[in-house]
Order: structure tokens, then sequence, then C-alpha cells
């Protein structure tokens, strides 16, 4: 493996989500070139968890012609800032784990580490649905519902790490218990989760009225989000969500329709992510460049 020369070398993408956990090399230009993947371990144990991620990472790292320049990683939440400690509500082996420091004995290499629908937010708009929007709100309907908030031209982060938690806002007052400790959320309604238990099948086997709802729900949700925050855009991606498709996109436009009274906010609209099946690995890429010195023109927040 021959070392890169900045601002050309790539870098390494890792995304870690409650089904799935996912490495690849991403070029500056936005390019996966190799990616391996690997289911995520039910375990308790966090070591087995870290094993089955050492292992998918160190598969790509090994077939990289040339070395990345750095790594970067979106992850289930919520998190310490920075990534420092994560605690991932689907990853029951994981909590508090240290996992910058422990990637970055791993890899030798530098580490950022963000909430995995950051990093997507960060990825559709840099090569995605986002492109030439400064005020979006990007959205994962997967296993568990996650969000990313764009607000003039820059990613949220709030004080812990953690703005753009969406997956837990309330949709249902009496709804079901979610794993937060809360009840009615989101994500407790309408994740890939929450359906399965509710149903007894796969989130994929849904009838065309559990898809509806589903997507009733996201507009819901997204309609309190684009009210509070004046945002025009709503981009939406996640096994679930793209699964479901125009039933799923459907119900969720009639919702916010019928949700968002205000008149900045009648014009909202919600589309799917421009990404698909390489959003979480384009995002986790983005997160490195963010915060990295080699950043790309098209993602520097301060636009110059």
């Amino acid at each position: 493996m021959t070392p890169g020369a900045d601002g050309r070398s790539p870098v390494l993408a890792v995304d870690i989500g409650g089904t799935k956990m996912e490495a690849g090399i991403v070029t500056p230009d936005g390019r996966i070139v190799d990616r391996a993947r690997t289911t995520t371990p039910p375990s308790t144990d966090p070591e087995a968890v870290f094993g089955a991620l050492a292992g998918v990472v160190t598969a790509v790292l090994d077939r990289a012609e040339v070395r990345p320049v750095a790594c970067g990683v979106g992850c289930g939440g919520p998190m310490e800032a920075g990534g420092a400690s994560v605690s991932p509500l689907n990853i029951h082996g994981w909590r508090r784990f240290p996992l910058r420091d422990r990637l970055a004995d791993l890899v030798l290499l530098p580490v950022a580490v963000d909430n995995d629908a950051k990093a997507l937010a960060l990825g559709e708009g840099w090569k995605g649905a986002a492109q030439g929007h400064a005020d979006y709100l990007a959205m994962v309907v997967s296993t568990g519902i996650g969000g990313g908030i764009v607000l003039d031209g820059r990613l949220l982060d709030g004080s812990g790490g953690n703005a753009g938690h969406i997956g837990h806002v309330v949709v249902e007052p009496e709804g079901r218990a979610c794993v937060c400790g809360g009840r009615g959320c989101l994500e407790a309604e309408a994740s890939g989760t929450a359906i399965a238990a509710v149903t007894g099948r796969p989130a994929a086997e849904a009838d065309e009225a559990v898809r509806r709802r589903c997507g009733t729900l996201v507009g819901r949700a997204v309609a309190s989000v684009a009210c509070l925050l004046d945002l025009q855009l709503a981009v939406v991606a996640g096994s679930v969500a793209l699964g479901y498709g125009p039933e799923f996109f459907d119900a969720a436009r009639r919702e916010l329709t019928l949700r968002c009274g205000l008149e900045f906010a009648r014009s909202t609209r919600i589309e799917p992510g421009g990404l698909g099946a390489d959003g979480p690995l384009v995002g986790a890429a983005a997160v490195a460049l963010r915060h990295g010195t080699a950043v790309p023109a098209a993602m520097r927040e301060d636009g110059r």
C-alpha cells in the first residue's frame, strides 16, 4: 500500500448500524472504490461487536492500493462529542464504548466519528439530493430512525454532538414505549425494529397499511421540525423508507401538507435520498473530510 498525497488521497469510511456494519474506501470526489460488510452481532459482549467491525475494516485496508489519509465513521447514537464513547440504542453490546480510540489504534489513522444520520446529512449535501441547499433535514428510516440538520449551510452539532435526533420526536403521545425511555417516539412507532415487533414479521414484509402509516408518522415529525427551524427540504433515506417507496413517500407528503399550517412551511418538500445504498459510506467519508484538512470546496461550511 503506497502513501497518498494530501488532497488526492482516499479516506476510509465506516458505517455502524444496528443491522449491519460496513467499511469502504472513498475517493475525494465521493466514489466508493471498495467495500465490505457484515451483520452487526446481537451479542452484549462489546469485544464481539468490535471484532466484527475490525474484520471488515481490516479487509478493505488490506486491499487498498493507496493508503487512506483519514478515517470517517457514522455510528448510531447517542454518543459523546466526537465519538469518544458511543452508546447506540440498537447495539446493546456498546454502552460508553470508546469507539474513536479503539478504531484509531486499529487503523493507525486520524479518526473522526459522528452520528450516522448527521453523516448522511453531510453526504446528501455533498453528493446527493440536498446539493445546493443551505437548509435541510436528512433522515435515516431503517432499523432505527435518526436525523441530521443543516441550517445556514452548517451541520448542527449541539452541546454533545447529538443534534438532530428526530427519531425521538413524539408522534403518538400514548404510543409504544421507546428504548430511549420515552413513549410514542417516532422510532418506537415507525422504525424497522418497531414495525417488526408490532407485525411479527420483518419490516420488509409489511403490508400497504403499515407502509402508509410509517410514512404518515415520518411526515408528522418532519412537519414539526420544518415549522421549528424554517426548513424547506427533508431528504429521507434508509432501508425502510426507500424500500417502501411511493406508498411511504405519498403518505409522508400528505401528512406534511396537513400539518404545516404556517405559510413559510407550506412549501417544505420530502424527497428520497439521492445516494441510495451508498449514502452511509459517502456520509462517513464526509465526516472525515469535515474534520480534516483536505476538504473539497463543495463541503466547506464557510462556502469559500
